[in-house]
C-alpha cells in the first residue's frame, strides 16, 4: 500500500527520483539486494552515489587509514621525545633567554626527572617512560618543532582536530571521509574513543558544515561489552527484516517531509545515520570484540583501557575504517601542573606497552605500511617550572602549557622512521628549526592519503571552505 497515493501527480526533479526510486534512502542511492546475513549490498548505482562508498584521492596516496594516539591534556616534549641537558645545568634558576608567555606564571628551569637513552640504528634519544615505544625506534618519524597559536586546551585541541581554534569547522575525520569515503560502508568511516569525553567534547570529531554522515562516532571505552560500547546496537524484539520494512516506510515518509523543503542536509544525514546503524548491527559487534582475539595478541597489548583502545583501532582498520583517534582518558589526564614525574610515568605506563604491541602488530600484518599513526596532545609543556598558586596542591615539580615548540611523532603510512625533524631552543621552550605549524602537518597529513590540501574544498555560506584554511605546507622533509 502506498500512503501518498491520494497525493496529487507532481513534477519531480532528478534528485527527488533518486531518492524516492531508492526506496527512500536518501543520498545512500539505490535500494540495492540483501544477503543472507540481512546487510544491505548496494548495487553498482548505488555505490557511485553511497557518501561512504571509497573514492580515489587525487594522487596515488601512502597511507589508507590514520590511527591518531591523543595524548590530551599536552605531554612535555622534555621529558618524551626531545632531551635537553641544558636544564640540568639551569636547575632552580631563571632561563638566561627568559620565560614565554603562557597560561600561568614560570619560574626557574626544572629539569626532566627521566632518563633518556640512545634507541634503534638510528639512535633516537627516547625518555625511560617510552622505553617499550622506543624498540621501534627506527619506525617512528620525530618532529620536535610543532607550534600551535594558544596555551588553552580548548582552543589548541579545536586546532589540532579541525584546524580552527575558535569557529565551528569540521573535523580532519570528516574532511578525509568526505573525501575518500571509507572501505566498509557497514562501519562509521570515523570513531572516536575515550573513556568519557576530552575537553571541547564532541566538537573534536564535528562534522560542521559538512554533511552529517562524515562526522565522527564517539565510543564511549569506560565499558567493555561490545553491546555497552555501541548503545541499542541490537534490537531484541524485533527482527532484521521487521526493522527493513521499518526503515523503508520511514524514508518515504523523510522523503515526503523533504519534498517541499528541498536539500535539508540535517535530515539527510538522520536518514543515512538509520541505515548506517541498520548494516553495524553485525559487524561493530563483531569488531569491538577484542575477546576474540587470540590470548597472547590481548596479552601483548596490556589490559589497560587504552591499550583495549590501540587493540579494537587496529582491529577497526582491518577492517576499513579511515580514521581512528584513540583518547588517552577523560578531560585532560597529561595536564601535569603539579607533579610532572609521578604522573607522567604513571601515564606513560598505561599507554607505552599497547603503542609498542600496535606498531608491532600492524608491522606483522603488513598494516603499518598503509597505516598512518600519529602520537601527541595539543601542545607540549613549559621548561619551567609552574609557580603553584596558594592553595593549588602539589609541590611545584609541574609544568605549564607550552604552544611555542612541542613534539608530535608518526610512523608507518609512507613517512620516513628513525628520523627526527625540526628543533626547540636548547631548553626546549621554542621551535627554531624548522617550524611545524598545526596547518602544515593537516597538509602533510592529506598528502600521505593522496589529497593536495588546498583542492580538498566544500562550499558553504558562499566560500570553498578547506582544513588548512588559508595556510599550510606539506612537510616533504619527512616523507619517504
Amino acid at each position: 500500500m502506498n500512503p501518498f497515493e491520494h497525493l496529487p501527480p507532481r513534477l519531480l526533479t532528478r534528485r527527488q527520483m533518486l531518492r524516492q526510486m531508492g526506496t527512500g534512502l536518501g543520498l545512500l542511492g539505490f535500494a540495492g539486494v540483501m544477503n543472507q546475513a540481512g546487510l544491505l549490498v548496494p548495487t553498482a548505482h548505488a555505490a557511485s552515489a553511497n557518501p561512504l562508498a571509497a573514492r580515489p584521492p587525487h594522487f596515488p596516496p601512502r597511507a589508507k587509514h590514520i590511527i591518531h594516539i591523543y595524548l590530551n591534556g599536552g605531554p612535555s616534549q622534555v621529558d618524551t621525545f626531545d632531551p635537553k641537558p641544558a636544564l640540568a645545568k639551569w636547575a632552580d634558576k631563571i632561563i638566561p633567554t627568559g620565560n614565554l608567555t603562557t597560561e600561568r606564571p614560570t619560574g626557574a628551569a626544572l629539569p626532566s626527572p627521566f632518563k633518556f637513552q640512545r634507541y634503534g640504528q638510528s639512535g633516537l634519544e627516547i625518555s625511560e617512560i617510552f622505553a617499550k615505544t622506543a624498540e621501534h625506534a627506527d619506525d617512528l618519524c620525530v618532529i620536535r618543532s610543532m607550534q600551535a597559536n594558544t596555551p588553552n586546551h580548548e582552543q589548541s585541541m579545536r586546532l589540532m582536530n579541525c584546524g580552527d581554534e575558535r569557529l565551528s569547522r569540521p573535523s580532519y575525520g570528516a574532511w578525509i571521509t568526505y573525501g575518500m569515503g571509507t572501505e566498509n560502508e557497514n562501519l562509521p568511516g570515523f570513531i572516536a574513543m575515550c573513556p568519557g569525553l576530552p575537553v571541547s567534547d564532541v566538537s573534536n570529531w564535528r562534522s560542521a558544515f559538512l554533511p552529517g554522515i562524515y562526522q565522527g562516532t564517539h565510543i564511549n571505552t569506560k565499558k567493555t561489552k561490545p553491546e555497552e560500547l555501541i548503545e541499542n546496537i541490537t534490537n531484541a524484539r524485533v527482527s532484521r527484516p521487521a526493522q527493513r520494512r521499518q526503515l523503508d516506510l520511514l524514508a518515504q515518509f523523510n522523503a515526503e517531509h523533504q519534498r517541499t523543503r528541498g536539500d535539508d542536509p540535517q535530515l539527510e544525514a538522520r536518514i543515512q545515520s538509520f541505515e548506517l546503524a541498520y548494516r553495524m548491527q553485525l559487524e561493530a559487534t563483531d569488531a569491538f570484540d577484542v575477546a576474540k582475539e587470540p590470548e597472547h595478541v590481548r596479552k601483548m597489548y596490556g589490559d589497560t583501557v587504552q591499550a583495549r583502545q590501540l587493540l579494537i583501532a587496529r582491529r577497526l582498520v582491518e577492517r576499513g575504517v579511515r580514521v581512528v583517534q584513540c583518547y588517552h582518558g577523560d578531560v585532560q589526564p597529561w595536564d601535569s601542573h603539579n607533579e610532572v614525574e609521578a604522573e607522567h610515568r604513571r601515564l606513560a605506563g598505561e599507554v607505552d606497552q599497547g603503542i609498542s604491541a600496535l606498531l608491532t602488530d600492524l608491522k606483522q600484518r603488513g598494516l603499518l605500511k598503509d597505516t598512518l599513526v600519529i602520537c601527541g596532545g595539543e601542545f607540549g609543556r613549559t621548561p619551567a617550572v609552574e609557580i603553584p598558586s596558594p592553595g593549588t596542591p602539589g609541590k611545584g615539580k609541574g609544568r605549564d602549557h607550552n604552544h611555542y615548540g612541542f613534539t608530535v611523532w608518526l610512523a608507518g603510512g609512507g613517512v620516513k622512521g628513525g628520523h627526527v625533524y625540526g628543533a626547540t631552543d636548547e631548553f626546549g621552550y621554542r621551535a627554531v628549526e624548522n617550524p611545524v605549524h598545526v596547518h602544515d602537518l593537516h597538509a602533510t597529513m592529506l598528502h600521505l592519503l593522496g589529497f593536495d590540501h588546498e583542492k580538498l574544498t566544500y562550499r558553504y555560506a558562499g566560500r570553498d571552505f578547506r582544513l588548512t584554511d588559508v595556510s599550510g605546507e606539506v612537510v616533504k622533509e619527512i616523507l619517504a
